[in-house]
């Protein structure tokens, strides 16, 4: 038996002053385990090294968070119908969300002015120009009832919104049938935590038996934890963007489907659902195709200590090396949109009421961490595995999360975005907090003086969900058919990553030059010298100063950036002479400013092609469409043989994404202060990503 002076003394001894009945049993229960510890094998506890320092209790703590009316919201593209959950949730996340201006619509004859000088160095012939440019000229015409239904359109159904969101989150995300992945989905590799720096050079295990990728993942955790309270809150300022006072403020409304969230596989047309926060406090754990619910999150949604969260990691993999006969559900993720929606119906009706709580349970987890067993080095093999997964960890992913982050075995970690409803630059300020918190700083915060089991908190999903008898052998069909067209998809697409290392962005600067545009300068000579021509170029331009703004495209190819390939010429010759090399200078130099013009156009929603997709969007069997969209020449300048996006960031490696046409080409890049890092990828039977 255990007396009442020793559970006084152990509560002293930790700090834990309370007269709570919980309290005391968790002393009491520790002592009897200590006790038996000799004989058996107890649940393992945790309690920090620093609670002798311990400056804050539990006690003090309060519920950040707000409970929503459903526990659950299924968004099917249209940010107004959750927008009642910002006002929820309130906060300064969301204190200028209503006072944000209304994305704007060009007038036409603007659009034609700024559609032209993008279009005509594309052109094949001088008739092939001359036609254009009459279907311009007639284009404010032809398009006026369009471009009319379109103001009213922004001006009464959508004035509370973006005339453009919700057509752009269903035409261009859910409603397309192609795979997640490689086709929407996005990629992050974050730099190495240089606090594991020391076991990374030795070996992949700690002395403990763990592995570099699960302290990575624990402490990635931690962190995350600490983001998404603000974010489920409302407590993360909002963004804004400008170097002088009054600041602009950014739209907010992507946060919401970053935590807890999942798209849904429908036929025709996909939803996404999220879910409240506040009653949820795991994340998914996957490793080898298993994946577990593990809780991270304490009752007011701070992280657990770090030993127990690597315990917990510690856990999945030693229950997904048993595992082994788990149906691989994953790889249905990474299938055709209906296809995906016919297997998910059909894994529901095999797995009953058993496999649709396994499903909610993956849904509304906060995020994935991806346990992988490869040990990848090069940034060439960790955006390999990134972007899919691959052939040996493909299944380790579930591609319908809004957020997953990846940790090999030897602590290499990064991050895959599902693009439907959130773009890329909130993500990056969460990837920001995540990687500027390390491993030893996960441990300083760790809660002092409480007891936490490392044990259990895990539960395995899908284990003994799906029957394996010859009745069902359908799910275990469409497993195998889905794997199978994975490694195609796979195995006909290569990434490589070109890292220049001769100087960067302090440089460019120096002489003169934006970074962002030098950079795309590099990539128009690249492509015009791959393919002898130049061909449409994209870049997405953010247009978040607007209420629920997303992207707008920046059509790279001027007349300017024409004149100065060309002058480049299609072979690579060091000018002798002086004048040869001052007038490729000021070719450049035009070109960079004309490249900064457009983008400054594009983020103010003065470009192209959002204007003239939101008047196509409206075309109904009665309306005669303008015949410029049929013209060959709009075609090709609207036609991304090269999708392009830049991305800086200090603790990114690289970063990467999918082609967008069968013969294109997907270009991500990063100006550092003394380098360029470029991630390629295309096409296997093309060659062009070495080129």
């Amino acid at each position: 038996r255990v007396s009442l002076f020793q559970i006084v003394m152990t509560m002293h001894r930790y700090r834990i002053i309370s007269g709570t009945i919980n309290k005391i049993t968790i002393a009491t229960r520790t002592m009897r385990e200590q006790n038996l510890s000799r004989t058996s094998t107890q649940t393992r506890y945790i309690v920090s090294p620093f609670s002798q320092c311990a400056q804050k209790s539990t006690s003090a703590k309060t519920f950040a968070f707000k409970t929503w009316p459903t526990q659950m919201v299924e968004s099917r593209g249209d940010y107004r119908e959750e927008a009642y959950l910002e006002d929820l949730i309130g906060g300064e996340l969301y204190k200028y969300q209503k006072e944000l201006p209304k994305l704007p619509i060009p007038e036409v004859m603007n659009t034609v002015s700024t559609l032209l000088p993008t279009a005509l160095p594309l052109a094949k012939s001088e008739e092939e120009s001359r036609s254009f440019l009459e279907k311009c000229k007639s284009l404010p015409t032809e398009a006026e009832n369009l471009h009319r239904r379109l103001i009213e359109r922004k001006e009464i159904e959508m004035k509370d919104s973006s005339w453009l969101q919700n057509w752009w989150c269903t035409a261009g995300y859910l409603q397309i049938r192609d795979p997640v992945v490689v086709n929407v989905s996005y990629f992050f590799h974050f730099s190495d935590d240089g606090s594991l720096g020391a076991l990374a050079n030795q070996k992949s295990f700690d002395s403990q038996g763990k592995s570099l990728g699960v302290m990575r993942g624990a402490s990635i955790l931690h962190s995350a934890a600490e983001f998404r309270k603000q974010i489920c809150s409302g407590s993360f300022p909002q963004q804004c963007i400008g170097r002088k006072e009054p600041k602009t403020p950014l739209c907010s409304v992507a946060f919401k489907y970053m935590f807890n969230a999942c798209r849904i596989p429908r036929k025709s047309q996909d939803t996404y659902r999220i879910y409240d926060p506040s009653l949820h406090k795991h994340c998914i754990v996957a490793r080898k195709g298993s994946f577990f619910a593990v809780d991270f999150l304490d009752d007011f949604g701070d992280a657990l200590p770090l030993q127990v969260i690597e315990g917990r990691l510690q856990q999945c993999v030693e229950l997904a090396d048993k595992q082994v006969d788990t149906p691989k559900l994953g790889w249905l993720t990474s299938s055709d949109r209906d296809v995906w929606a016919s297997a998910r119906q059909e894994i529901l009706r095999v797995g009953g009421s058993k496999l649709k709580k396994a499903l909610e349970k993956l849904e509304s987890g906060a995020l994935v961490i991806n346990l992988d067993s490869e040990t990848p080095v090069s940034k060439k093999q960790c955006g390999n595995i990134f972007l899919t997964g691959g052939l040996s960890s493909g299944d380790n992913r579930w591609f319908d999360k809004s957020v997953q982050i990846m940790c090999t075995e030897n602590g290499k970690a990064g991050l895959i975005g599902e693009h439907s409803m959130m773009d890329g630059m909130p993500m990056i300020s969460f990837a920001d907090h995540i990687t500027k918190n390390s491993y030893d700083d996960a441990l300083r915060k760790s809660e002092r003086g409480q007891f936490f089991s490392q044990n259990g908190g895990v539960e395995s999903l899908f284990l003994d969900c799906i029957p394996s008898n010859s009745e069902d052998s359908k799910v275990h069909d469409m497993i195998a058919k889905a794997k199978s067209e994975f490694k195609t998809l796979i195995t006909d697409h290569e990434t490589d990553v070109q890292s220049f290392q001769g100087y960067g962005s302090t440089a460019i600067k120096k002489m003169g030059y934006s970074p962002d545009a030098f950079a795309q300068m590099a990539i128009q000579l690249a492509v015009y010298r791959l393919h002898g021509e130049s061909v449409g170029i994209y870049e997405a331009t953010q247009t978040r100063p607007y209420l629920h703004g997303r992207t707008e495209t920046t059509r790279a190819v001027s007349p300017d950036s024409t004149a100065f390939v060309e002058r480049m010429g299609l072979e690579s010759k060091f000018a002798s002479s002086k004048s040869s090399r001052e007038e490729k200078k000021a070719l450049l130099r035009k070109a960079v400013v004309s490249h900064g013009k457009y983008i400054s156009k594009a983020s103010k929603g003065n470009g192209v092609d959002r204007h003239l997709f939101g008047m196509s969007m409206l075309a109904d069997d009665k309306d005669k469409m303008p015949a410029i969209y049929s013209d060959p020449l709009f075609i090709r300048s609207k036609t991304w043989r090269v999708s392009t996006s830049h991305l800086t960031h200090p603790k990114f490696e690289n970063w990467g994404f999918g082609e967008v046409v069968p013969d294109g080409l997907g270009v991500a890049y990063g100006v550092k202060s003394d380098a360029c890092v470029f991630c390629i990828t295309a096409r296997k039977e093309h060659c062009w990503t070495e080129r």
